[in-house]
C-alpha cells in the first residue's frame, strides 16, 4: 500500500478513505470467526459510542457496513437529520465544504483507528501476539 499512498498528499481525502478501506479489509482478513466478538464489551477506544454500538461484533458489522457504503456509493442523501444545520446551508459554499471535509477527515480517521483496534482485540481473544 505504500506505493499507492505516495500518489496522494497525506491530507488527501482519497488517502483517508483508502486507509479506512484497507484497515477494514485487514480486519476482515484477520477476523476469521467474527462470532467470537459477540458479547465482548467495547474498550475505551469506543468511548461514548459504546452504548449505541453494543458489543465488538456489532462494531465489526458497523465498520464493514460503512466501508461498503463508502465504496459502493449506496447511501441515502435525504434531508439533514439535525435542524441546527440549517444556518450552515446558507453559508458560503467554500466554508461549508471545508466544514464538512474537516468532519469527514475526523470521522474517517476515527473509524480507521477503531477498525485497527478491533483487529488487535480479536488477535488478543484468539491468543495471537501482535
Amino acid at each position: 500500500m505504500q506505493s499507492a499512498e505516495v500518489k496522494f498528499n497525506k491530507n488527501s481525502l482519497l488517502l483517508a478513505l483508502r486507509r479506512y478501506s484497507s484497515a477494514v479489509s485487514d480486519m476482515e482478513q484477520t477476523i476469521l470467526l467474527p462470532s467470537l466478538l459477540r458479547d465482548v464489551p467495547s474498550d475505551q477506544v469506543w468511548e461514548e459510542a459504546e452504548e449505541s454500538c453494543g458489543d465488538l461484533y456489532r462494531n465489526y458489522l458497523m465498520l464493514k457496513t460503512i466501508r461498503n457504503a463508502v465504496e459502493s456509493g449506496l447511501f441515502h442523501l435525504g434531508e439533514p437529520e439535525n435542524s441546527t444545520l440549517e444556518p450552515l446551508l446558507e453559508a458560503d459554499p467554500e466554508a461549508l465544504f471545508r466544514f464538512h471535509l474537516s468532519g469527514l477527515f475526523s470521522v474517517m480517521s476515527d473509524l480507521t483507528k477503531k477498525s485497527q483496534s478491533l483487529t488487535e482485540k480479536y488477535m488478543d481473544i484468539i491468543g495471537v501476539a501482535n
